[in-house]
């Protein structure tokens, strides 16, 4: 996979109608996927090497970001969704990659502002069920 524009990433809600809309301006992302392991080990193992128990481990994905509100409608969704310990659907879309999707809760909210710059904003966003992934 050739070189990409960190900007291409997409974070998008649902916005409680099934239909997924771009919320932000991100400027910097991060998509973090995760899995915990379960050691398997016992008198048995050959040469007392670890073994691993295949899918048993706790899966998780975290997302987090900081940039702009694309505008005052998708800072008020967020902002509700948060307030309400809201559980929506999200989709990260990564050119070129794909597209992952599944129910994720705001966990962390941050508003910042400098004197001479505009309003930013840094969010967190932690799994609750089943990611889907679909290739590009």
């Amino acid at each position: 996979m050739a070189a990409q524009k960190g900007k291409d990433l997409l974070l998008k809600i649902d916005d409680g109608t099934g239909v997924f809309v771009t919320v932000a301006g991100m400027r910097t992302q991060r998509l973090a996927l995760n899995a915990d392991t379960v050691d398997a080990t016992s008198a048995d193992s050959v040469g007392g090497w670890r073994e691993l128990l295949a899918g048993a481990g706790l899966r998780r994905a975290s997302i987090s970001g900081s940039g702009l509100f694309k505008d005052a409608a998708s800072d008020g969704l967020i902002r509700q969704a948060f307030f309400d310990g809201a559980i929506r659907g999200w989709q990260v879309a990564i050119p070129a990659f794909g597209v992952i999707q599944g129910l994720f809760q705001i966990s962390a909210l941050d508003w910042r502002g400098d004197h001479t710059a505009e309003l930013t904003f840094e969010m967190t966003l932690e799994s609750a069920g089943a990611l889907t992934f679909v290739a590009s």
